[in-house]
């Protein structure tokens, strides 16, 4: 593909807002994570969703062998630990900032976050560089605040619901 449409798609996909997630897992009593942005509802019946990881993430050998995960939909307020999760802290260290709890099942997820949605792999395969996960899902939980931490333009963003009843 021509440089110039490697450039046109680069920045035709930076007008995409889209919620930052982290998306986490545990193997062997060790947490992992991983910031992402390409996670969205696949069906209701049966519940799904897709995510997709790098194949040279960190997480991606942990989340195929234990099988199941929680997509955190991260508030406005914590683009820090979105930061945390996106590579520049140690794997070690990522969970140290925010509150993070283990589910009954032992699957690490953010307390305060928007929603949690917790997981088990229905499919994956691969696709060039990443891997697709069809996760079903096992349970979610939300919190009442709609507040979404959006990355748009290769930036932290945020939103803000339009009233469409004043137009007409």
């Amino acid at each position: 593909m021509p440089e110039q449409d490697l450039e046109n798609f680069r920045q035709s996909m930076r007008r995409l807002a889209a919620t930052v997630c982290i998306i986490s897992c545990q193997k062997d009593g060790v947490c992992y994570g991983i910031t992402v942005t390409s996670v969205t509802s696949l069906c209701m019946e049966p519940q799904s969703i897709l995510a997709c990881i790098n194949q040279s993430a960190s997480i991606r050998p942990h989340i195929r062998d234990v099988g199941r995960y929680c997509v955190n939909l991260l508030t406005q307020r914590q683009a820090d630990i979105s930061k945390r999760f996106s590579g520049g802290v140690p794997a070690s260290e990522r969970f140290l900032q925010g509150d993070w709890c283990l589910s009954d099942d032992g699957i690490p997820y953010l307390a305060d976050a928007q929603a949690n949605i917790f997981c088990e792999i229905g499919e994956a395969f691969g696709y060039a560089t990443h891997d697709i996960l069809v996760g079903r899902v096992l349970s979610s939980r939300f919190n009442m605040e709609v507040a979404p931490l959006l990355y748009q333009d290769g930036k932290y963003a945020v939103g803000a619901p339009l009233d469409l009843s004043a137009a007409a």
